[in-house]
């Protein structure tokens, strides 16, 4: 006896693929309604300013998103090979699938996709989370209480302290101060635009050199996985081995950005700094200005009225004066 599309009433629900992480989608919504709000007014600015506005805007809410994207994507390095392999424990089932491996600064995915989805009664479709947050040992026990099957427990046993690989260790430390270079580089890139609103455009410049530098030894932090001894992945016949993916060449393109950024606005400010202020809508005070007035009309019947008031002050302070002089001769 079944439910709907095969679900049976006493079991647990059919699992569902893992779609995408929380907090990436969270990061994507916040700085899209950014863009949004910032696009909505530049109808207000008026002139050829508003092509150069909307064009900072977008560059730089890009360099925003990417940096705190980076932290919470799971492919800075992945790997993926076809194999046939044994499916469950205890079981000479082969299932011919996809297996892959995704690297991120938070931990690491282990995917397993059917070719087709559908095998020996089961729907095969798994992306598992093992993160560097909590101990991966709990983690891989639960995913043995759990029966998952032989190609994701054989990998996830790999990055286990009790493995002789050692990988936690080395992916660990390199993910945390990968992100935390990238926190940097997105606190740089926060003062870089306050002082883009100032007329202090030449530090702003160094800032966004700041943001490519840090951006760049967040890349050399992840780098550092591959100077531990690389442990051989076997997936029945075939062999996995990690590269670098999309997420490190979204750094790499940002880093680069930056840096020409940076330079631009360094080159252009020490040549031309009056105009330079001009395009960001910024000026300095001039001690040299004059304070000119227009032109106002004076009503004349209050000014007359003054006037009088002040002559006759005037005269009763003097007249004190003229009778203390002729008491004294």
């Amino acid at each position: 006896m079944t439910f709907y599309d095969g679900i049976y009433p006493f079991y647990p629900l059919q699992r569902s693929p893992f779609i995408v992480d929380i907090s990436l989608l969270v990061v994507i919504l916040v700085f899209s309604v950014l863009a949004v709000s910032f696009i909505l007014i530049l109808p207000g600015i008026r002139g050829k300013s508003r092509l150069f506005w909307m064009f900072r805007i977008i560059i730089s809410l890009f360099i925003g998103v990417v940096l705190v994207a980076l932290n919470f994507t799971g492919d800075w390095a992945e790997a993926r090979v076809k194999a046939n392999a044994t499916y469950k424990s205890f079981s000479n089932a082969v299932v011919s699938a996809e297996v892959g491996l995704h690297v991120g600064l938070y931990g690491i995915n282990i995917t397993l996709k059917g070719e087709p989805v559908s095998q020996i009664n089961e729907t095969i479709n798994y992306n598992e989370i093992f993160r560097w947050s909590s101990s991966v040992d709990e983690q891989y026990s639960d995913a043995l209480e759990r029966g998952l099957p032989n190609p994701i427990l054989y990998i996830a046993e790999k990055f286990t302290r009790t493995s002789a690989c050692g990988l936690i260790y080395q992916y660990r430390y390199s993910g945390r101060f990968a992100s935390a270079n990238l926190w940097t580089a997105f606190c740089c890139w926060l003062v870089a635009n306050i002082l883009f609103s100032m007329p202090v455009i030449l530090y702003a410049g160094y800032m966004m050199i700041a943001t490519a530098a840090f951006i760049f030894f967040s890349m050399a932090s992840f780098s550092t996985i591959y100077n531990v001894p690389q442990c051989d992945f076997s997936i029945g016949a075939e062999s996995l081995r990690t590269d670098y993916s999309h997420s490190f060449w979204i750094a790499l393109a940002t880093g680069l950005l930056c840096t020409v950024i940076g330079l631009v606005v360094v080159l252009l400010d020490c040549l031309f700094p009056g105009r330079m202020r001009e395009a960001f809508s910024v000026g300095v005070d001039n001690e040299d200005d004059e304070c000119h007035t227009g032109e106002g009309y004076l009503n004349s019947g209050f000014l007359e009225g003054v006037i009088h008031d002040d002559i006759i002050q005037m005269g009763n302070s003097a007249l004190p004066q003229q009778i203390t002089t002729l008491t004294r001769l």
